[in-house]
């Protein structure tokens, strides 16, 4: 184990980011892995790298502060602003953001607190995100381990925590003689994929399944597909893993209903068995079993928010998948099924749209927003029908690319 983590540190430092632009690091984790990110930190001082800042998280001391504040005063508070991570972003600072998931934390504070708290997360780091979603910046995801976690997907298991170790370090192919080249070789075949997608000109897909998806989104004229190493990454690999192929569809012509496949962990807090339909694009009507006013939060945030912004494909025969585990982390739980998400758009899934300012990428159908929510949708049998340039083709058939 103590080779193992050696290869992970050394594929999150040396392959997932990219340090000729900076010799700066700026890394966010839970105080509960502060172990882990002391071993981090030495190895990127031998790596070269001169200038590390942290920001070390507490989640038990943000259920604290979240159960005694007012929601109107959380806009206010010191605690929740992340004006730092602008100052590293000026600075051009390789960005390392490590997870970990603690379920049922949160259960006992209201969904709006949860809400409030993130959006300010995001409105204060603003420049930051504006860095990050066009590539300005290096910037890696990736996920530790905790007891909580560990224990929560493995209850009957007294070597939960040591076991869920194991398998993040399969799904990052951690395990195998050299990470790095392994990862090098996925992005090839990746990378193939991508370049199919880009040549069909795809201008609607159409998603069906026994969940009742039936939902058409629509693809704006000059939208680019993308993946894991693309060349707009500049040589990093920004979610570690990474199974995915996505683009930005046309937020203005999404038609039908959605249901998610997998529940989804936001702010702390869960959304289960929830639906989402769609007309003119806008989410027009939703339910859930579980977190359905965490949902109505999510779709409020702000004037765009009910809008996708994010349109995903993802094998369900894959490596995270396989696994037959929910993480309860988008991270982990996006690259383990066909994806949509509310919110911001991608503009380097456009042609030229990283040259664009926020209007002209509304007038091209990129949806522009303060929030990006990821939801699952994928199953095993999932049927992706494409309309193309050439005639329509069928892309997913029980939940797998057939191209």
């Amino acid at each position: 184990m103590e080779e193992l983590e050696k290869k992970y540190i050394d594929l999150l430092l040396k392959r997932c980011l990219n340090f000729e632009q900076s010799k700066s690091l700026f890394i966010s984790y839970d105080q509960m892995n502060k172990d882990f990110v002391e071993k981090l930190i030495k190895r990127a001082y031998e790596l070269g790298v001169q200038d590390i800042k942290t920001d070390e998280e507490d989640i038990y001391k943000l259920h604290e502060k979240l159960l005694e504040i007012n929601l109107e005063d959380i806009e206010t508070d010191p605690y929740f602003n992340k004006e730092i991570w602008n100052v590293y972003a000026k600075k051009k600072a390789s960005f390392l953001m490590l997870e970990t998931e603690f379920p049922g934390v949160m259960e006992d504070i209201s969904p709006e607190k949860i809400s409030k708290a993130r959006a300010v997360n995001r409105a204060t780091r603003k420049l930051f995100r504006e860095k990050e979603i066009t590539y300005q910046i290096p910037w890696c995801i990736a996920a530790l381990p905790n007891e909580v976690w560990a224990k929560h997907l493995f209850p009957d298991d007294d070597e939960a925590y040591q076991k869920l170790w194991k398998v993040i370090y399969q799904m990052c192919m951690v395990d195998t003689i050299d990470p790095i080249q392994s990862w090098n070789r996925y992005i090839l075949k990746n990378q193939e994929q991508v370049q199919l997608l880009n040549r069909l000109k795809i201008r609607k897909l159409h998603y069906q399944n026994s969940l009742g998806t039936d939902l058409i989104i629509e693809m704006p004229e000059g939208h680019l597909w993308s993946g894991v190493g693309s060349e707009e990454e500049k040589g990093m690999l920004v979610n570690m893993p990474s199974y995915e192929i996505f683009s930005t569809p046309d937020f203005r012509k999404t038609e039908g209903i959605v249901y998610s496949s997998k529940p989804l962990v936001y702010g702390g807090g869960r959304i289960d068995g929830f639906y989402l339909r769609f007309k003119e694009g806008r989410v027009v009507e939703y339910g859930a079993k579980e977190g359905v006013e965490m949902l109505e939060d999510i779709l409020e945030s702000d004037l765009q928010a009910a809008y996708l912004g994010e349109v995903a494909l993802v094998n369900y025969d894959s490596p995270i998948s396989n696994t037959n585990l929910v993480f309860g982390t988008t991270l982990f739980d996006e690259n383990a099924s066909c994806h949509l998400a509310l919110g911001d758009g991608f503009p380097s899934c456009l042609q030229n749209g990283l040259n664009m300012n926020k209007k002209q990428l509304l007038e091209r159908g990129i949806n522009q927003s303060n929030n990006h929510v990821d939801f699952m949708i994928g199953t095993d049998d999932l049927t992706i029908e494409a309309e193309t340039i050439e005639g329509t083709i069928i892309l997913f058939n029980n939940g797998n690319f057939v191209l």
